[in-house]
Order: structure tokens, then sequence, then C-alpha cells
């Protein structure tokens, strides 16, 4: 007896179809599976054994062997539970094959019978889509997700003998259909906003800064400053998500199993904070099977990396290639897997070890070379990445017993986006660059070309205050950036003078 049965496994963050075909023989007693199967899927059979029994139905005492085609790529996951169990129950002649060759069957079989979750389910609907198949069946609690995609039925079921029913046309099941414009309007619904910030005016513009332009954004102060309140409010002002953002998005959650059960898609951009131990596997990904890391779960949203000099080197050396590329390239022996990171990074960090340097209220107690060494834990390279440098002064008594609102996240955010309009419309003839922090030295040569009073200013700040030849093109980007928020075709004096303040780490005070 033979059956075949159609599943699905992801592969980055894309899905392949995986052909599950079951062989039963009489011979002596034996369950088999092969084609690459890892632990998890070779641990199934003695959950299918026990799901099958336990649902009623005969589990055939003759020899079983179950290939998951093609059988040179590795499978992984409790996925293939159910479509194993079906293909045991078709090549035992206890299921109707009406629904076989165009279903995908997905699920993870509780002893019991019951199906729980799995992951991916977002991108093996599309590419179950993609291939022509006609619908995908998988536990109910996948099934919002799956639903998104358009083009192919999704039927949810909460456990094996319910397949079986509906298989056999012992019942009649409707399809889920995903209320895509309900989901969507759940955009920009944030439970933070600027206006609960008080004082830091001009971290504020710092920040909306930052947002326009697409900058990565570095503040440095002193603790109880409101670096994190302040990051964390980053993604408030940031444009809406659009549709193929989110489900870019929501494809890597489900992949990595991070999706709330109750959200069929990601619509706020995402906001990551991992903790200063995390190992360089964990923010960018890896794996002997790779994962996604920090790096992509921030895709589309912000990255904020607190006590940024606790972070150990390597793990910060290994941000520089997304923070180039916008993409992740994680190679093994066997395979090479690619996933997206295009994410604004936001960081903080205290002025010297015990926080204090520079700030007027308290006295610093370190020496001059341990700040230096603790300055110097964050590599040149990676400073060259981070256009906006912003101090963070301690907020005064003043400011924080003032009962009056700040301006809300909702303004900030229309400005940004009336300016990251303009930058679309700038280089909608360019491939790969979206924002001003996109631009190379070609395109900051074409678009951020300043009149004399502005060169005289940028030509003084150089000599002056001692800024690196990096901050050159770093200044020359903030400008067009600050220039777009004002809807100014050309970068004005006082478009200069605002991006050199944003260069606080190429001043001389702070390398001396």
């Amino acid at each position: 007896m033979l059956s075949k049965i159609l599943s699905s496994a992801t592969f980055g963050i894309d899905a392949f179809l995986v052909e599950v075909e079951t062989h039963i023989e009489k011979k002596i007693p034996a369950f088999n599976i092969v084609g690459l199967p890892d632990n998890a899927v070779k641990e199934s059979r003695e959950r299918v054994l026990a799901a099958i029994k336990n649902s009623g139905f005969d589990f055939p005492a003759r020899k079983i062997t179950v290939n998951l085609a093609p059988a040179d790529i590795k499978k992984e996951g409790s996925s293939f539970d159910l479509p194993i169990a079906i293909g045991l129950l078709s090549a035992n002649e206890m299921i109707k094959d009406r629904w076989l060759r165009d279903t995908v069957f997905l699920g993870e079989l509780a002893l019991d019978g019951h199906l729980r979750a799995i992951k991916g389910a977002l991108p093996i609907a599309a590419e179950a889509k993609k291939k022509g198949i006609k619908r995908i069946l998988l536990p109910s609690e996948c099934a919002g997700e799956a639903s998104i995609v358009d083009g192919i039925d999704v039927f949810p079921v909460e456990d094996l003998e319910e397949v079986v029913r509906l298989l056999n046309d012992s019942m009649e099941k409707e399809p889920v259909v995903a209320d895509k414009e309900a989901i969507f309007s759940q955009v920009n619904q944030y439970h933070v906003d600027f206006s609960d910030v008080k004082g830091q005016e001009n971290v504020k513009r710092a920040l909306e800064v930052a947002a326009a332009g697409g900058h990565n954004i570095l503040m440095i102060g002193p603790p109880g400053s409101g670096k994190t309140m302040l990051a964390k409010r980053i993604p408030t002002i940031l444009p809406p998500l659009s549709f193929e953002e989110a489900l870019e998005t929501t494809k890597i959650h489900s992949v990595a199993g991070i999706l709330p059960k109750d959200k069929a898609l990601v619509t706020v951009r995402p906001f990551r904070s991992p903790h200063h131990t995390v190992s360089d596997a964990a923010l960018v990904g890896g794996g002997s099977f790779p994962r996604p890391g920090e790096v992509s779960f921030a895709h589309h949203g912000v990255l904020f990396l607190d006590e940024l000099p606790e972070f150990k080197k390597n793990v910060l050396e290994v941000l520089r290639q997304p923070l180039e590329d916008s993409r992740v390239t994680v190679s093994r022996s066997k395979m090479s897997i690619e996933f997206p990171a295009n994410f604004m990074l936001a960081a903080a960090m205290n002025p010297c070890p015990c926080g204090y340097y520079s700030d007027p209220g308290r006295r610093c107690t370190c020496a001059p070379p341990q700040i230096q060494h603790y300055m110097a834990k964050v590599s040149g390279p990676l400073l060259d990445r981070i256009d906006i440098h912003i101090e963070v002064p301690a907020v005064k008594y003043k400011e924080l017993s003032d009962n009056s609102r700040g301006e809300a996240s909702e303004a900030i955010r229309a400005r940004v986006i009336l300016a990251r309009e303009i930058q679309m419309k700038r280089f909608s003839e360019m491939k790969h660059i979206f924002t001003n922090a996109d631009m190379g030295s070609r395109e900051v040569r074409q678009f951020c070309r300043l009149d004399s009073a502005g060169s005289d200013i940028l030509r003084m700040a150089m000599s002056k205050l001692g800024l690196s030849a990096r901050a050159y093109d770093r200044i020359l980007k903030v400008s067009r950036s600050i220039a777009d928020l004002e809807s100014s075709e050309c970068i004005k004096p006082q478009h200069v003078s605002e991006a050199i303040q944003y260069r606080t780490l190429d001043r001389e005070l702070w390398k001396n």
C-alpha cells in the first residue's frame, strides 16, 4: 500500500513543499522515517502511533516506511505529525483520496490526537498558493495568519478525528476568511507616546530627524536621563507599515515562532531590545539549522541596544554587515540562508563607567584612561555606521514637575511621513535607496550640495571642533533630512549647523 500526502517546511523565511510518501507492507512490524529528518521528526513516530490509537483508529502492525521528499534537504520540526498520520490512514485505506492530491497538511499531534500550533504557517500558505495548491489544513491556532494569503482555502482543525471526518465527507466545514481591513486597522496603535516624555526637546528633535531620514542614532547620557524611555517611542513616529512590509515582518516572526497567538499579522513596527549578554548568533541569527536573530526580528522596525559598551566586542562587530546590507547571510558547510534585516539602530550608553562625565549635577569619579577605555569598546567601524550622536542630559526638576504634555507622536509622525515621501520621489529611479541614510558617496555629492555659507560653516566645524573625516558625509546626509522635514529643496546654513550638533563623539571633548 502506498500513499502520497503534501506537507511543507520552512527554509530561512521561505517555504518549500514536502511530499510525505508512506509505504506499508506485510513484513515484521517496523516504523522508519527517512529523508533527512531531525530528532523532532524522528520522534513523531511515537506521537503518531499514540494519536491514531487514542483517536479510535487501527494502527497497522506492519512494516511502515515514510519518506520525506525531497530527501536531500534536512527536515525539522513537529509539523509533519499530521501528514504522516494521514498518510498511514490513507495507505491503510481508511481515508478517501478526493482531497489528498491538492491539500497541504500541517500540525503537531498530541498523544490524544489534538493538534498543536506549528511555526511558519504564513510562508507555507504563500508557497502553497504559488504552487497552485487549493487548500491547507492546519491547527486552529495558526489559521489566522495562513488566511492572510488570498487564493487558497484555509481549514482550521482541532484534532485528528476531525481531519478524518472532513476528508471522508462526514462533516461540512467552511474555510477561514481573514478580514484584512479589520486586522490592518490596528496600525499605529501603540501603548506609548512622545507626549509622555518630560523635557529633552533637543533629543526628541534628533529622534525626529533620525526617523525622517532612516538614520541610526546613539544617545549618550547619565543614568536616569530617559534614554530607554525615548528609544521605546521611536516606532511611534515612524511611517505606518505597508501591507507588504507587514507580510514580510510577519513571515520572520512566524518562522521563529514568536508571533502572538491572537495576532494574524504584525501591524506595528517591531521594537527589539536584547540584553547586553546576547550572543552573536542570537543577535544576527545562526545555529546548526540557521534561525533568524534579533536584527531580523527588528526588520522594518527598531533595534535598541542599551548600555552599548557592555556588549561583547565580537557581538557588536557582527552588526556591521546587516547595517551595511540590510540583510544577514548565515553560511554553513551544506547551506547558506539569507534573512532580511532592514532596521533602524538606536543605541544608548553612559558617557563614562560611572555615568556622570560632563554632568554638571554629579561628580565623575572616573580617571581619563578609564573613560578612554570605556569609549574604545565601541569600535570606529561601528560608529561609522551611526549618523547621529546626541547627548541626553539629566532632566531638571522644573521639567519633571511640569504638568503640561509634550507634542504627541502623531504630530511628529505626520512630519516624518512628509519627509519620507520627498525621499521616495527623489530616489524613485534608484534601486536599494529609499531614505537619505541609504545614500552612498555619489548620491551625497548629487543631492547634498551646499551653498557658500553652508560650506563655510562645515569647514569651520571640521577645523574648530576637531570633527573626523567620517563625520563629513554623515553631516551632509543628516542636513538633507533636516531640509526634507522643512520641505526645502536646498540645504540651508541652519540645516548644516543643526546637523553638526549631532556628531557628539567626533568632537575633541570625547577624544582627549
